[in-house]
């Protein structure tokens, strides 16, 4: 792990301000049953006959498919032993996902898709601690505990040491195998043995629901202005509802102008970050446009009217996806600025495909674009208006006397 690496997470976790998404990605969710080849031989040898195989006609499908078809029913008709049916689509998705050009289309497992469901979801069923492990071989670490979840009542604290699960050393476990432990069993109780400054003591936990806190907000009074500040560390699903409710308290406080923080923020629901748009621009502006095989399609805002504040966005190199929507959207629309960094630069939609199976994949469908037409894509990114890096003395131990970005944009806007 490199030293920038390693200071980013030390800043998420003592920040404190939510839950920090763990991948780059706007997604749109989307249910889909992909039984292409569900049933068994004789059905599937059917289908081919009919020349239907899912509602799509036999002969509309392209060469290539056709033999694929033909060649996946002779193997299995043939092959000299069982066939785990299942299992061999899983491969091929797999191939096929990671053949495409595209570093954000993948074939997710079970471990990867309840952690990318739980943060989009933004809330889930366990015991609302986040963590993590320093080398392989050793005990799972608390980076996280959740505000009224089991573990803030059970006395779990960030840093404590999880040296074993309902008698299973974590020692032998990877993150994903202890989450999924939690999350997949049918027991509700848990046996914690933590340690602490080298006191050791078991704690029982028993599960609950854990709605995910990705947005905070408050006032800052400079020179006679009360300027609101928003911070969001995902888009999910309910990101919508808590942003709503703290612009909406801001707003009854009068405030002169607007601070969104969008720093560390790598995405999440497009949709959701839509809905966010609209509550600063009417619907006669383009809250963004999505763009397929060269057509362009205007995303008109479904707001009722147009905010006359001043905002100001904080944004950093891992600001991304939706952060990067909702950035573009307000500077070209509001004339919103930015300070900090140059943000990620992804300008490219992915839909979240579920197999009948429960397994799933991702792939990229579309191109998002700004309403005045940029592609943010790859190294462009979306430039600050004033440029400012944190010093190291955040990483070590954040404040707001060091937030040297969150400072700026308050003495701008105090003007």
């Amino acid at each position: 792990m490199d030293d920038e690496t390693r200071k980013e997470i030390k800043r998420i976790v003592n920040k404190d301000k939510g839950f920090k998404a763990q991948e780059v990605i706007i997604l749109v969710l989307i249910t889909c049953i992909f039984s292409f080849f569900a049933g068994n031989a004789t059905s599937r040898m059917n289908a081919i006959n009919d020349k239907k195989v899912e509602g799509i006609k036999y002969e509309d499908m392209s060469e290539d498919l056709v033999e694929f078809v033909k060649n996946y029913q002779n193997i299995i008709n043939n092959y000299y032993e069982p066939v785990d049916e299942g299992e061999l689509l899983r491969e091929a998705l797999k191939t096929i996902t990671e053949m495409l050009d595209d570093p954000y289309s993948m074939f997710m497992n079970e471990a990867e898709y309840n952690s990318l469901n739980i943060s989009l979801e933004g809330s889930y069923r366990g015991l609302g601690i986040a963590i993590y492990k320093e080398k392989e071989d050793e005990d799972i670490i608390v980076s996280h505990v959740f505000e009224g979840s089991p573990a803030d009542k059970g006395g779990i604290q960030e840093g404590d040491i999880i040296k074993s699960i309902n008698g299973t050393k974590t020692a032998t476990m990877t993150t994903s195998e202890f989450s999924q432990m939690v999350l997949n069993s049918d027991e509700d109780r848990f046996v914690l043995v933590t340690v602490r400054e080298k006191e050791e003591k078991t704690i029982t936990l028993t599960k609950a629901s854990i709605v995910i806190q990705s947005v905070s907000s408050e006032i800052y009074e400079e020179n006679g202005k009360k300027i609101g500040y928003i911070y969001i560390s995902i888009f999910a699903n309910n990101t919508y509802k808590q942003f709503k409710s703290a612009l909406d308290e801001l707003e009854k406080e009068k405030i002169d102008s607007l601070i969104i923080d969008v720093r560390s923020n790598t995405g999440g629901y497009l949709s959701a970050v839509s809905t966010m748009i609209s509550l600063f621009i009417d619907s006669k502006h383009i809250a963004y446009q999505l763009e397929q095989n060269g057509v362009k399609t205007p995303v008109y805002s479904k707001g009722a009217k147009n905010k006359s504040y001043p905002i100001i966005f904080l944004a950093d190199r891992y600001s991304a996806s939706a952060s990067e929507v909702f950035i573009a959207s307000l500077k070209d629309n509001l004339n919103a600025k930015v300070i900090g960094e140059k943000t990620f630069g992804k300008g490219t939609v992915q839909e979240l495909v579920t197999l009948s199976s429960g397994d799933q994949y991702k792939i990229t469908t579309k191109k998002w674009l700004s309403p005045k037409g940029a592609w943010v894509n790859d190294t462009k990114g979306i430039a600050p208006d004033i440029e400012i890096s944190l010093p190291d003395e955040y990483y070590k131990n954040p404040t707001f006397e060091n937030d040297t970005q969150l400072r700026r944009a308050i003495e701008e806007l105090s003007k």
